[in-house]
């Protein structure tokens, strides 16, 4: 019977995937064996078979659950920034409006029942005074928000920062972060989200253990098959087939769940509902190029910046004053942005306008064209502004636009990376969806379309240029030439499935030439092995292996002759998470491998429960028990816990194929020999610094305690 801890990891340290899928599947043939035996043996089997599905089940639930519950607060508390509801506090400015018979077509978003901070206060909702109290309070609400969202963080889940993919990432690839995955994290990055995204920062509110990640995208923008892919090609180490269908039935639930809660009020589960009419034409594919090129330098551009910010966060005195920074920036953000209509509304309320498709009957800012003279008969078509001369209104709604596109590339920059829950989707998107929108309406202005052809429709390059941006914000490595998750997030969340042909070809001319999600994994220090990246470097096994020439021999253990005191001493006296087993000293020839967690239960529990055993008792690592002296305390055997073949390599293995094997198996070590005798280890942090020193970075950077 296998001891309590046995088997188990300590905190950042790495899972050996070979072991624990041995074990698995050693789980699974007692599990069926024993189903044979009895009814409740056959009824344990069933239900083990199906736990996984269940937990699924509960996962896309909860998922669901808290998204709908995030949307909602979130909306809710944006907009209390910018006024209160009389009849009910908790409504926010759109919902508060919906019963109201006082609101007309073109000030739909006004009504009595919603009340500015300024008419609160002063009794006024025009004016100077008016406009100035509106601004303070604005400023009041975000900075408040965003203290609190950074205090919870910092008092309660230090973990709940960032956007959590790197994280996400580098614990699928096996190592252990304890706390990472916890309640308390969960707990507090839900409602520090909420508070982000409400204090109007520039980060988005989605988040993301495999089917986990899928369900995050998939709540985040009612995407489930995006979800899926997303979590198959960017945050997963290893996804048989078994994960990809548990991943897509846990996104499934998620989203029905998100749609029974209809968060947006819309009764739809696509984020960015469009419906364009015109159809696109062939010489509209250079400006969608563009758009696609811009993508690309804009997230070339992102990530430089962005890690050069946080590594002078990491670097200098900046990084002890998270608080202070995240209000500093808060205070900027809200003070920039309040003047401007475009960069104080929320990020998605700003995409989806965006994203408009103007009619003759709407009073967007972005549809103020010049009115034509025209009888009501001829204006009853649908979309009829495609050819039609820009006026005060659009000259406006531009010129805003521009400075709004300026002020959201460089305040992500800053923003992204501080000690609050943050996202890169929805800043992305909306950096991408402003310059097509801008792009959109200088094509619609060149006048080259015939009089009364719907030609050039500008919410579509919004559409696209989101697209382009899109690619960016999901940490993509960039080496793969099949950019489709982006592109399938995007056809889900706009439901633009026949625009799908081009948003493939502005993908394939978005990807910049660096990544975010590796970027930010190097700065952090975690070790993660990137398995899209190439060894190209010409070095062995036993270039890389240790003990090297200097260092001290290797600390192992013998299969017989060695008593626990003196296992004790060699533990204690090194900080080795493993030691290998030889046959002596002397011949040096392998016998297993044994976990130093394992070992140090083992003998403390031998101690406490095993009578006669003592720090003179032999222990034993064979089959058979040597013959000992009468008067000898009794062995510690100790080969149950050992790993009888642990893999090796020869010391003249390449390096590249001594990488792939790590990758693909998901090792923790692999031993070194020469014709069967033992010259060294070598372990996934020994890979690393390899690595790094090829790259010419600083190999003790890698973060491991």
């Amino acid at each position: 019977m296998p001891l309590p801890g046995v088997g188990t990891y300590e905190d950042f340290n790495t899972i050996d995937w070979v072991r624990e899928k041995t074990r698995d599947r050693d789980r699974h043939r007692e599990i069926t064996k024993k189903s044979r035996q009895s009814t409740i043996a056959l009824l344990r089997s069933v239900s083990d078979a199906f736990s996984g599905w269940l937990l699924m089940l509960l996962v896309g639930l909860m998922a669901g659950a808290l998204a709908g519950g995030i949307d909602i607060a979130a909306h809710w508390l944006t907009d209390m920034k910018e006024g209160v509801c009389l009849v009910g506090f908790w409504f926010n400015h759109e919902h508060c409006c919906w019963t109201s018979n006082e609101t007309t077509f073109q000030e739909r978003d006004k009504c009595p029942q919603w009340q500015t901070w300024a008419q609160l206060i002063a009794g006024q909702s025009e004016g100077a005074f008016a406009y100035i109290v509106n601004y303070l309070m604005y400023l009041f609400w975000a900075l408040l928000f965003s203290f609190l969202a950074v205090s919870l963080v910092r008092a309660f889940a230090p973990y709940a920062c960032g956007s959590g993919i790197p994280e996400i990432k580098t614990i699928l690839s096996g190592f252990i972060i304890r706390g990472y995955l916890g309640k308390w994290t969960l707990i507090t990055k839900t409602i520090t989200l909420v508070l982000a995204v409400s204090s109007g920062l520039s980060l988005g509110k989605e988040e993301v253990l495999s089917a986990a990640a899928a369900v995050g995208v998939s709540v985040a923008f009612g995407a489930p098959i995006g979800g899926v892919l997303f979590s198959l090609e960017e945050v997963s180490y290893y996804f048989p087939l078994k994960t990809l269908w548990r991943s897509f039935f846990a996104a499934l639930v998620a989203a029905f769940t998100l749609r029974s809660i209809n968060p947006f009020g819309n009764s739809r589960l696509v984020l960015f509902y469009v419906e364009f009419h015109a159809p696109w034409h062939l010489i509209e594919l250079a400006p969608f190029i563009l758009l696609g090129i811009f993508g690309g330098l804009w997230g070339a551009l992102f990530i430089r910046a962005n890690i050069a910010w946080c590594r002078r966060r990491k670097t200098t005195r900046l990084g002890h004053y998270p608080v202070m920074e995240v209000l500093v920036v808060t205070a900027i953000t809200a003070l920039l942005a309040y003047p401007n209509s475009y960069t104080r509304m929320s990020g998605a309320e700003l995409i989806s306008e965006l994203f408009n498709d103007c009619s003759l009957l709407d009073s967007s800012q972005l549809c103020g064209y010049q009115q034509p003279n025209v009888n009501a008969s001829d204006t009853a078509v649908g979309n009829t502004l495609a050819d039609r001369p820009a006026g005060e209104g659009l000259y406006t709604a531009l010129w805003q636009l521009a400075l709004a596109l300026v002020f959201k590339m460089l305040i992500t920059v800053v923003t992204f990376g501080m000690k609050v829950p943050s996202g890169l989707f929805i800043p992305s998107m909306a950096v991408g969806a402003i310059a097509g929108r801008l792009l959109g309406v200088g094509m619609e202005q060149l006048g080259w379309c015939s009089p009364g052809a719907d030609c050039i429709t500008p919410g579509l390059y919004a559409m696209v240029g989101a697209a382009a941006c899109l690619g960016k914000a999901r940490f993509t490595v960039w080496r793969d030439p099949h950019d489709g998750v982006s592109v399938v997030i995007m056809f889900e969340l706009t439901g633009g499935l026949e625009y799908i042909v081009y948003l493939f070809i502005i993908s394939v001319h978005s990807r910049p030439s660096l990544c975010l999600s590796p970027a930010h994994i190097r700065l952090n220090g975690y070790p993660f092995l990137e398995p899209k990246e190439e060894f190209e470097h010409s070095s062995l096994a036993v270039d890389v292996m240790r003990p090297r020439r200097s260092d001290p021999p290797l600390a192992v253990l013998t299969q017989n002759g060695m008593t626990v005191g003196e296992v004790e001493t060699l533990v204690e006296s090194t900080n080795f998470s493993g030691f290998p087993v030889v046959v002596s000293p002397e011949s040096q020839r392998l016998v297993g491998f044994l976990f130093r967690r394992d070992l140090l239960i083992s003998i403390d529990n031998a101690r406490k429960c095993q009578e006669g055993v003592v720090s003179a008792s032999q222990v034993i690592f064979t089959e058979h028990t040597p013959s000992q002296p009468p008067e000898a305390p009794p062995p510690l055997r100790l080969r149950g816990i050992m790993d009888l073949s642990p893999f090796t390599v020869t010391d003249h293995t390449p390096m590249d194929i001594t990488v792939d094997i790590f990758r693909k198996l998901g090792l923790r070590q692999c031993l070194v020999t020469r014709n069967g005798r033992l010259l060294g280890i070598i372990t996934k942090k020994d890979i690393l610094k390899h690595m790094a020193q090829i790259a010419n970075r600083d190999p003790d950077s890698i973060l491991f305690n």
